[in-house]
């Protein structure tokens, strides 16, 4: 089962953080760990006229911070009976201040309260995107609103095996690691697992659009399709049966998951499943590759990242490279 030793929790004690928080806790007790509570400070703390006087500005930062630091303390007081917890105020860019700490403590796991929705509309804004693409380590991003309790986990995962060999490999190992966190969190919160995948025959409204083109009948074009539909659920099959060697069988048997094979574009057919089902959290990768500091997410995750409205918890692939660093 997986399990979680350095969690760190980034809370804004003005915002309603308490399903962050009491999630991170949980999962801390769970797995037996101690939490760091963190807030970030954004930039200089004033109008231009007292930033001018730098003293006037270094005190009044002084008194924010202390204000922050009571604020958290007041926040995890009652937790502190259960774990033990660590609190700090940082100061900068909260994105940029965040990595900085996972990199620093190594921090395997963040979890974090989603800021005011964008004027789009978009559960993510621009702190959180950062976050979503730059942190190395899986980030929990949670709604305000959400439940104390996942009632409904969906795992997304990419079992298409038309990619390099190197891809691949990582790609499995994504995958794994996807089913591996989705199905503890599934046992942990009592919640009921949904695992998809949406797969696409290559070329087919091509050649279906192309007829006078091509010499293929519609009924080898539908072979062909069918062909497709076995090879991804075979692999899907496969990953399935490694994940529950990992988890054990008795676990997966207990769990029980709801298999969801859609024909379609992964960017399309993920969000709309996951309204269907009203799923509390989404757990899915955000790259394929590693070793790559400026490859940060894929298309297709940015666009269902920016079409869910519930909690998502980002996962990147062993090896991937964070483009900040601590020298920054």
């Amino acid at each position: 089962m997986k399990s979680f030793k350095k969690i760190l929790c980034v809370v804004e004690p003005k915002e309603n953080c308490k399903p962050a928080l009491e999630s991170a806790v949980t999962l801390a007790e769970n797995n037996q760990t101690d939490l760091a509570v963190i807030s970030v400070i954004e930039g200089n703390v004033g109008d231009t006229e007292i930033s001018k006087n730098e003293i006037i500005a270094t005190d009044l930062q002084t008194m924010v911070a202390r204000m922050h630091e009571q604020e958290i303390e007041s926040l995890v007081k009652t937790y502190r009976k259960r774990i033990k917890i660590q609190t700090k105020v940082l100061q900068g860019i909260p994105f940029l201040e965040i990595v900085r700490e996972v990199l620093r403590y190594k921090y395997d796991l963040v979890v974090k309260t989603t800021e005011t929705q964008d004027w789009l509309g978009h559960i993510f804004n621009s702190n959180d995107m950062h976050l979503l693409r730059k942190c190395p380590c899986p980030i929990w991003m949670i709604k305000p609103k959400t439940p104390m309790s996942c009632r409904r986990i969906l795992a997304a995962v990419d079992v298409d095996d038309n990619c390099p060999p190197v891809e691949l490999g990582t790609r499995n190992m994504l995958n794994q690691m996807i089913l591996e966190i989705a199905g503890s969190l599934a046992l942990s919160e009592f919640a009921a697992l949904h695992i998809v995948h949406a797969w696409e025959a290559a070329g087919e409204s091509l050649i279906r659009g192309r007829t006078s083109f091509t010499s293929a009948s519609d009924d080898e074009i539908a072979i062909y399709v069918e062909q497709v539909r076995v090879q991804h659920k075979k692999n899907l099959d496969i990953l399935i049966h490694d994940v529950a060697n990992s988890l054990g069988q008795g676990a997966m048997d207990y769990l029980k998951p709801q298999i969801h094979l859609i024909k379609g574009m992964a960017r399309k057919e993920i969000p709309i499943l996951a309204k269907q089902i009203e799923t509390d959290l989404i757990v899915m990768g955000t790259v394929a590759r590693t070793g790559i500091p400026g490859f940060i997410m894929g298309n297709t995750a940015e666009t269902i990242l920016n079409q869910i409205n519930c909690s998502v918890l980002a996962i990147k692939p062993v090896g991937f490279i964070t483009p900040i660093t601590l020298e920054d």
